[in-house]
């Protein structure tokens, strides 16, 4: 009865272990791939994070500040007029100073005979056209030097003229375009007082100075209020 009970219990023993061996093996939870590229997305670099510190930008040149400007008023022909408007300024509180500014007046032109060979050749030129009564002179400085000047003229068709009287007396004048400047005087307004100077103070200042005119033009080396 005993080897038949263990008999029983050795082949219940082997059932058990041959039907574990039957028994499908559980498949193991994989994530989907779709979801680990999902992470991977998520992942950012320290410098695409919102929280991350700003860089700072890398420090700019200071821009170049522009050339200093200054308010005149004017512009006379003469000095007197402009020491008028500042001394009439300076009663207002308004500090400025007479300023001179050159200023393009048009163009003259100039008659001239091309410098010969030598001086000598040009003295004996010069000679002969004085001879004949014809204003000349030699030019000592310059690219043309010891050229013969025929004189300088406002007209252009005053220019020509001589030319061809030239020409019928046998010289080859030629004629040089020279800039004609002329100075202006104005009252140049200090840095301080520019602010006080507005339309209100032109219109102010109108009767008394007719040709009146503001403009904002490079500042000069200011000297003492005249």
């Amino acid at each position: 009865m005993r080897w038949f009970f263990l008999f029983l219990l050795a082949l219940n023993v082997f059932y058990y272990v041959w039907h574990q061996q039957q028994v499908p093996l559980r498949p193991k939870e994989i994530a989907p791939l779709s979801l680990f590229h999902a992470d991977q997305k998520n992942i950012r670099l320290l410098s695409e994070s919102a929280e991350a510190p700003q860089r700072r930008p890398a420090e700019e040149k200071p821009a170049t500040a522009p050339a200093s400007a200054c308010v005149y008023l004017g512009s006379f022909p003469v000095e007197d007029r402009a020491r008028q408007l500042v001394q009439r300024l300076l009663s207002l509180d308004v500090q400025a100073s007479v300023q001179t500014v050159d200023a393009a007046a048009g163009l003259d032109y100039w008659v001239y005979l091309p410098p010969l060979a030598s001086r000598q050749a040009s003295l004996w030129q010069l000679r002969e056209l004085q001879a004949r009564k014809i204003d000349s002179y030699i030019i000592t400085e310059g690219d043309l030097t010891d050229g013969i000047s025929l004189g300088i003229f406002q007209r252009k068709d005053s220019a020509d003229s001589v030319v061809e009287r030239l020409k019928a007396a046998g010289y080859d004048a030629l004629v040089r375009e020279l800039a004609r400047s002329q100075h202006d005087y104005w009252a140049q307004i200090s840095a301080e007082s520019g602010r006080l100077v507005d339309d209100s103070l032109v219109r102010q200042l109108a009767p008394d100075f007719p040709e009146l005119q503001k403009q904002t033009m490079p500042c000069k080396n200011v000297a003492s209020p005249q």
